[in-house]
């Protein structure tokens, strides 16, 4: 394939890097808070020059020109947006049914791969001349997080378009928008007459926002999976607030512990040793002191970015039955999310001695616990990074490599990449795109 020629298409398609902005307003909502809404910009674009890329261009710049003029790729991103793949009963049906017709119209192959029940994979080729060569996988999921409607100014499934052409919707940052971009990129490529030597292949996947387990976990131990050959692929990133590109080349990984602290109960007006909410306390406190210590080492070095760290939060407190009553069972659940570069056996280990410091009857369990960090190396001596890496220069385009510091559907293909030899990678920019601050003009970033 012409990496420069691609790029340099993809990029005026609304494609060359993609990604997953967080939410206007609070960074939290693209980890599933739900409780904040989405809203992207849009312009009616024509011309080869321009396209649906989800630019966050400035205000003036995306005055709406009526439903009559609206570019149909800003018609098919709304239509998108209505369909409620909203967790936890999202219709992937519905989902499925539109990439099936998209790629009717589109001239591509269709394949629908069912890894569980009511789990479907949906895959776009578009095939390339020379079938020998390893492929380009574009990777999105459908499903999006919980919405609670009190917080939004308009229906988070309307996909309704104000007169500035801001489009409010679930989904559409967190990733709509991508497989969109994904579809017009492909779409004006082929009207323009091109032909790739490699495979491209679209992978619309569910259940990414609840962990991947009945999606892409189940995908890439599929033949159907190895079938597609993938070289190089694109998936979701974070918004970069300045005019660089970050590129994510790894990402960290999360572990959700629940500790479960038991003692002894009895009446709430009296002094009784060896509560569970005594132990309880000491284990929080421990993993709280380690937190501000990962937090004062992020902010006392300046070239150390989120990801580098592991980060935790005390994410749910459980127990007790009555104000009167101490309870003989507490537990505190937490969020850590580790940092490649820990040694994971030995960060286990200190758990565990955090449990046991603060008394007997103190256990923890995993509700997930990924165990399988890779990294995708960016240097020379990967092909597809040099490669990559050199249009991105060639089209004076800034690059930040820096590791995610979410969790994403990349991990499951760099691990079965890295099983099988494949040079797997993933980008991550959005440029320009404040975190907690309304919109303004921005690039978008994505993962290698």
């Amino acid at each position: 394939m012409c990496w420069k020629q691609t790029a340099q298409s993809l990029k005026q398609n609304g494609c060359s890097l993609m990604g997953n902005p967080t939410p206007v307003g609070n960074p939290g909502a693209a980890l599933g808070t739900g409780c904040v809404q989405e809203r992207i910009g849009s312009r009616d674009w024509g011309g080869v020059s321009h396209s649906l890329c989800p630019q966050l261009t400035t205000r003036s710049a995306m005055t709406s020109k009526g439903p009559e003029e609206e570019h149909p790729s800003v018609t098919l991103f709304r239509q998108y947006l209505r369909i409620r793949t909203v967790q936890p009963k999202p219709d992937y049906g519905a989902a499925v049914a539109f990439f099936e017709e998209r790629a009717r119209q589109l001239g591509l192959g269709c394949q629908k791969v069912e890894v569980a029940p009511g789990y479907v994979v949906t895959v776009l080729t578009w095939p390339g001349t020379n079938p020998a060569l390893s492929s380009i996988l574009l990777n999105s999921h459908t499903d999006v997080v919980p919405v609670f409607k009190e917080h939004w100014s308009h229906d988070p499934f309307e996909a309704f378009k104000d007169s500035e052409g801001y489009i409010y919707a679930r989904g559409a940052q967190d990733m709509k928008c991508v497989s969109i971009q994904y579809l017009e990129a492909v779409r004006r490529l082929k009207v323009e007459g091109h032909r790739f030597p490699r495979t491209i292949h679209m992978t619309f996947v569910p259940d990414e926002e609840v962990g991947g387990h009945q999606g892409m976990e189940l995908f890439v131990q599929r033949p159907e999976f190895q079938a597609l050959r993938a070289g190089f692929a694109l998936d979701e990133g974070i918004a970069n607030p300045t005019d660089a590109f970050t590129v994510f080349y790894s990402e960290r990984s999360p572990w959700w512990v629940r500790v479960t602290s038991t003692g002894r109960p009895g009446h709430g007006s009296l002094f009784i040793e060896d509560t569970a909410a005594e132990k309880l306390h000491k284990v929080v406190s421990s993993i709280l002191a380690f937190r501000e210590k990962e937090w004062q080492r992020l902010q006392s070095n300046p070239h150390l970015k989120e990801g580098a760290v592991t980060s935790v939060n005390l994410t749910k407190l459980e127990g007790g039955v009555a104000y009167n009553v101490v309870p003989a069972t507490m537990s505190a659940s937490f969020d850590f999310r580790v940092a490649p570069d820990v040694d994971f056996k030995a960060f286990e280990e200190q758990l565990q001695s955090w449990c046991q410091a603060a008394g007997e009857g103190v256990t923890l369990e995993f509700a997930q616990k990924w165990m399988h960090p890779q990294v995708t190396p960016t240097d020379g001596s990967n092909p597809w990074w040099a490669a990559f890496s050199r249009v991105c220069k060639d089209m004076n385009l800034s690059l930040e490599p820096e590791i995610m510091p979410g969790a994403s559907d990349s991990r499951f293909i760099r691990a079965v990449s890295h099983l099988h030899v494949v040079p797997g990678q993933w980008t991550g920019p959005e440029a320009g795109f404040p975190l907690t601050a309304p919109p303004r003009p921005c690039r978008w970033g994505s993962q290698l």
